[in-house]
């Protein structure tokens, strides 16, 4: 029976209650994060934490995050999860029980808070090895993606398709433009050097992305911020998606299409090895410089 956690309280899964009213259950008004912990060390809390407070602030939700490194910890212990490889911390925080309106309640509304800790299995080094399969999909969400919003049902619909393709991963596409994936951020090399889009609306800013951004210059990488056309993505020499659950995970084909050689680069291969030292608490210029 796992233990969780519920606006100041720990208690068993089993007897968490959410009111029927709150307004995360009925409009998705609310937001949420994913925290990655290594033998119990967690990863880059203060970029979530900062995350969590600017969605927080564009939606108006009175709420700080400041105590949520204490739940974080305690569920880890709580659940045994502090000695394993890899676990992760899931929390949520919705307006609060309310009437449903299509506007914000009119007086004070305590938002709700709710967490859990699970294990994170990561992928066999062989299977990484060998590589995923991505689709591409229209990009149908909104245009406020910064926003780490509960709102997920083009994501969930994105990620299915790939799914019903015997896929990975979903690369969705705007007005031609690979943005990023359903569930992560898109990363393409050509030659040695590593682009990915933009941090602007239209990407969620993710931490592993920001964090592989700094591993890719310390290794000598040159790095392009910038919109990819779905007609480059074809063409690349190699692919790879980041994100707290994806760690670094190599696409070798698109929509049926080989990318590069077909097998997984000597780039992402090197980006990889240099988070899982960076993780594992090595300094992130550990890994072995291009040469």
């Amino acid at each position: 029976m796992s233990t969780v956690y519920l606006n100041g309280e720990f208690l068993p899964k089993e007897e968490a209650r959410i009111s029927v009213d709150d307004r995360g259950f009925l409009l998705s008004d609310g937001i949420y994060e994913v925290s990655a912990a290594y033998r119990g060390r967690f990863f880059r809390m203060d970029r979530h934490l900062d995350r969590m407070r600017f969605g927080l602030r564009e939606l108006r939700i009175a709420y700080d995050p400041g105590d949520l490194p204490e739940v974080h910890e305690r569920l880890l212990d709580e659940n045994g999860l502090g000695n394993v490889e890899v676990s992760t911390v899931y929390v949520q925080v919705t307006r609060g029980v309310a009437p449903r309106t299509h506007h914000f309640p009119p007086g004070p509304v305590a938002p709700s808070v709710y967490a859990f800790a699970s294990e994170f299995i990561r992928p066999s080094r062989e299977a990484w090895e060998r590589g995923y399969r991505s689709i591409t999909v229209p990009d149908r969400r909104w245009s406020r993606v910064d926003i780490k919003s509960i709102a997920l049902l083009p994501n969930v619909l994105a990620q299915q398709a790939a799914v019903d393709a015997g896929a990975r991963d979903a690369i969705l596409v705007k007005d031609g433009i690979a943005v990023e994936g359903s569930h992560n951020n898109l990363f393409a090399v050509f030659g040695e050097t590593v682009v990915t889009h933009p941090a602007s609306n239209l990407i969620l800013h993710g931490i592993t992305r920001e964090y592989v951004l700094e591993l890719a210059m310390g290794l000598g990488y040159p790095v392009e911020e910038r919109a990819l056309q779905v007609e480059e993505i074809y063409s690349a020499e190699e692919l790879f998606f980041t994100g707290t659950t994806t760690e670094v995970r190599p696409t070798v084909s698109v929509d049926g299409r080989a990318i590069g050689s077909g097998g997984v680069g000597p780039v992402t291969r090197a980006l990889y090895d240099a988070f899982l030292q960076g993780v594992a608490g090595a300094p992130a210029g550990a890994a072995t410089a291009r040469s």
